[in-house]
């Protein structure tokens, strides 16, 4: 039965779609077969991957409205084990009309569990903001994994972050975990970077992986092709880190005492 992990910070530019695309592709680089799903109704985990989000008819948005099937939305083989469920714009249509909904919570649950067994892990990249569709991907979600941006604000909106996983924990999903938390766009050549890491890690009694992605031109400019790191450059800094994180996730679920 494979992992299922939501990945959402409500602050954007953190870097939670460039995790959600490469974390994903080095597992599936690692052997893990992976579905992505793009609850983000800017779509760029879709585009990330190469797909013309603009032109698809059948994503996630009709998937939980009920307006397609999963084989039509499913797309299979995007690179070598990932799948992904595609999101474009229309998807920013669902928090509306979802309100009138039954169970319009677990939408995304019921879609999800219908295809666990066929997977190692499922990858949920949330909207940055804490909405109807984060909710629904952390009431679908085994663990949440949230990205830390290096920066003065870190830990602004982290509280925030926090009460809503409890929130859903307790209302919606008493099974749901904190899967860790993961720098991003760290610059050692400054004293800045280094000191967020220490107060975070100082403040926040979560799991905090080893792995700290570093701020890196070659990430920056995977997405524009369509690629993921691995593929794009895979001897760059980025690709080789989200490796290390990649290889993080799997033996956590192995053995979580080792992290």
């Amino acid at each position: 039965m494979g992992r299922i992990i939501a990945i959402a910070n409500q602050k954007g530019g953190v870097g939670k779609t460039t995790t959600a695309i490469n974390l994903s592709a080095c597992l599936a680089e690692a052997g893990q077969k992976i579905l992505v799903v793009d609850v983000d109704p800017q779509g760029n985990t879709t585009s990330g991957f190469g797909l013309d989000k603009n032109s698809l008819e059948d994503t996630v948005y009709e998937l939980m409205l009920d307006q397609t099937d999963l084989e039509s939305c499913l797309r299979k083989d995007v690179i070598e084990n990932l799948d992904i469920l595609p999101a474009n714009v229309n998807l920013s249509g669902a928090e509306l009309e979802l309100v009138a909904v039954d169970r319009s919570q677990f939408i995304l649950k019921d879609i999800v569990d219908r295809l666990r067994d066929d997977y190692d892990f499922i990858i949920l990249d949330c909207p940055p903001s804490l909405s109807m569709l984060t909710v629904n991907a952390m009431t679908a979600a085994d663990t949440v994994l949230v990205p830390i941006q290096c920066e003065y604000y870190a830990l602004e909106g982290l509280a925030q972050l926090m009460h809503t996983i409890e929130l859903v924990k307790k209302n919606l999903n008493p099974d749901l975990e904190m899967e860790g938390v993961v720098f991003t766009m760290y610059d050692a050549r400054t004293n800045l970077s280094l000191e967020v890491v220490e107060n975070v890690k100082a403040n926040l009694k979560q799991t905090i992986y080893k792995t700290i992605i570093p701020r890196n031109i070659r990430l920056a400019e995977a997405p524009s092709h369509g690629l993921p790191i691995n593929l794009y450059d895979s001897k760059s800094a980025g690709a080789e880190s989200y490796r290390l994180l990649a290889q993080e996730v799997i033996h956590r679920g192995e053995d979580e005492d080792e992290y």
